[in-house]
């Protein structure tokens, strides 16, 4: 049975329980969510996950960031391989379950370099990293195999948000301590009773098994990955390349679940179906696919907008660390009103601050305040 995992989708569940007359549920919701201070990280605990991350087999390791063909959410998928590519600390593929190019969820579309089987054919004794991101099903039949497969074969598995419902799907998070997207936590945890939920970390680790929490944590748990494999230095480097000042597992879980003006802003945007707006994001060789994977996913979770692609020439275009990119409409259909900057120079954290300040503008600060919550980005 397919089941959808991303926040966007399962949120228009919200609209079915204002259309069918329980507009009350939103009263009995919390008029804000606590201000919370996320507490500082012991140093033994950091050094063990440091220690857990080290890699298993190759003294160049091999990561495999793992998608399905039909739904792949955005993120998830182009930011771990944006970040582990421009460290040049690991030979990183992107793979999905069957030929074809892989649409994303909630925005763009991508080629990945190789099918799950070729990626087999190549290395039959496994990854070392394989990488999970949120799909637009958790028991994927091909994806289950694969997964119980390399991690048979010694991979440390990583979820990246709700992810680790994939992950759990395949049986490996039983009886492990874990966490996911905030949004789907009480949806994990009622299907796999025996996981232990760690609150307060954006990262656990349960032998060889790895769990985030939402969305924007693929970018604190890639750098610790990279200072796993090559050191605080290397890690430090990389970080300020993407405007990034720490990149610890503290997270403040208590700062985000459904409040009262989350619930009513997303009933809001979304029953104003008549008022919706395509906004183009041109293609360019070489452009930073970490604030291009920012920059559309958060347009595309207003509830008022959808991110739309195109390039001049009409063909695929590659990014600065070789993701190739197809673009999803004609540059004759879109208009002057249809752009929107992509931050190619910006450095991908202030991408990211500089389009929820844009959505903030466009659409109001509650907005900007749901596409901060879904990307589960402590602003």
């Amino acid at each position: 049975m397919r089941k959808r995992y991303f926040v966007w989708s399962g949120l228009l569940a919200l609209v079915v329980l204002a259309v069918a007359g329980f507009g009350g549920w939103t009263l009995s919701l919390p008029a804000e969510t606590a201000s919370v201070k996320a507490a500082e990280i012991p140093p033994e605990e950091s050094a063990a996950i440091l220690a857990a991350l080290k890699p298993p087999k190759r003294e160049r390791p091999l990561v495999a960031i793992v998608g399905i063909n039909d739904a792949t959410e955005t993120t998830d998928y182009l930011l771990p391989t944006s970040i582990l590519r421009r460290a040049d600390i690991a030979d990183v593929e992107m793979l999905a379950t069957a030929a074809g190019p892989v649409r994303l969820f909630p925005a763009l579309t991508v080629e990945p370099d190789a099918t799950i089987a070729e990626f087999d054919t190549r290395n039959p004794e496994g990854a070392d990293y394989v990488i999970v991101p949120a799909m637009s099903r958790d028991d994927d039949p091909t994806v289950m195999a694969w997964l119980q497969a390399q991690k048979n074969k010694g991979a440390i598995i990583i979820g990246v948000c709700a992810g680790a419902k994939v992950v759990a799907a395949a049986g490996l998070l039983d009886g492990r301590r874990a966490t996911t997207h905030w949004y789907y936590l009480k949806d994990m945890l009622r299907a796999h009773p025996t996981i232990t939920y760690v609150p307060d970390r954006r990262m656990v680790i349960d032998e060889g098994i790895v769990t985030t929490t939402g969305i924007s944590a693929s970018m604190p748990m890639m750098l610790t990955l990279v200072e796993a494999i090559a050191g605080p230095a290397k890690a430090a480097a990389v970080a300020d390349d993407l405007g990034v000042v720490s990149w610890d597992a503290r997270h403040a879980s208590g700062a985000f679940k459904m409040t009262r003006p989350f619930a009513t802003t997303v009933l809001g945007n979304t029953l104003a179906f008549w008022n919706r707006e395509r906004v183009g994001i041109e293609l360019q060789p070489g452009m930073d696919e970490a604030s291009l994977a920012f920059v559309a996913d958060a347009w595309s979770r207003t509830y008022r907008s959808k991110a739309t692609t195109f390039a001049a020439s009409g063909e695929l275009v590659t990014s600065r660390n070789g993701i190739r990119i197809v673009p999803e409409a004609d540059a004759a259909g879109m208009t002057r009103s249809d752009l929107t900057p992509v931050f190619a120079n910006e450095k991908a954290l202030a991408a990211l601050d500089g389009t929820l300040a844009d959505i903030a503008r466009r659409y109001g600060e509650p907005t900007s305040n749901v596409v901060a919550m879904q990307l589960e980005y402590p602003r």
